[in-house]
């Protein structure tokens, strides 16, 4: 099984690549060849900066969007993104002058507007998960308020049009959304490879995962 971690300028993929090779992966290729993107039996977009940045940084490798068209879209390979990876899914992003995502998942990435004044945006810090349904991608994870912790670091987050595809949330000074997941594409807002245990078990759910 390989594993395309895909390197479009925007992640740190050093440290994602680690974490998929400590949850079990045996072929974890760190590549911006649409090719190989293409060919991979599953799909990894990490991102970290700004949605606008991130798009424009993905639109900029020749051949790579219609790359993972390709894979994702018409061959139905499982598909994993993280932080702006997964922001990267829906149709709009609103940060900044905005720009058009993926249009995987129907919704818009917006600011985290907290009830309570007093929390700070930028959200950053370790939040416990509350799950709106089951999934094979939270199989033995535990959650709610007594559950495993997932680290986050972000302005935005992701509102799909149908909540059904939000898998899971995170209280914020009202909910946040921390996992979506839609057919054989799925994505976080939190860093896997910075959850310690709640990541590495998602990860390793997510390498078995068979949509």
């Amino acid at each position: 099984m390989t594993i395309a971690l895909v390197d479009y300028g925007a992640g740190n993929l050093r440290s994602a690549a680690k974490a998929f090779e400590a949850a079990g992966a045996r072929n974890v290729e760190v590549t911006s060849d649409p090719d190989r993107v293409a060919k991979a039996d599953r799909i990894v977009l990490p991102g970290d900066g700004a949605f606008p940045d991130c798009r424009r940084g993905l639109a900029a490798v020749n051949g790579l969007d219609q790359a993972l068209t390709e894979a994702v879209k018409r061959r139905g390979r499982p598909f994993f993104g993280i932080c702006i990876g997964m922001q990267l899914l829906a149709t709009r992003g609103l940060e900044h002058e905005g720009a058009d995502g993926l249009d995987w998942i129907p919704g818009t990435v917006e600011r985290i507007e907290p009830k309570n004044a007093l929390l700070k945006v930028p959200h950053m810090g370790w939040n416990t998960l509350t799950t709106a349904r089951s999934h094979p991608l939270l199989e033995g994870i535990k959650t709610g308020s007594d559950g495993l912790h997932a680290f986050f670091l972000h302005a935005f987050h992701f509102l799909p049009e149908n909540r059904d595809d939000v898998l899971a949330t995170a209280d914020y000074g009202g909910p946040v959304t921390a996992i979506v997941a839609r057919d054989n594409v799925a994505g976080t807002q939190f860093h896997p490879e910075k959850s310690q245990t709640l990541g590495l078990t998602l990860i390793r759910n997510f390498i078995k995962w068979t949509p």
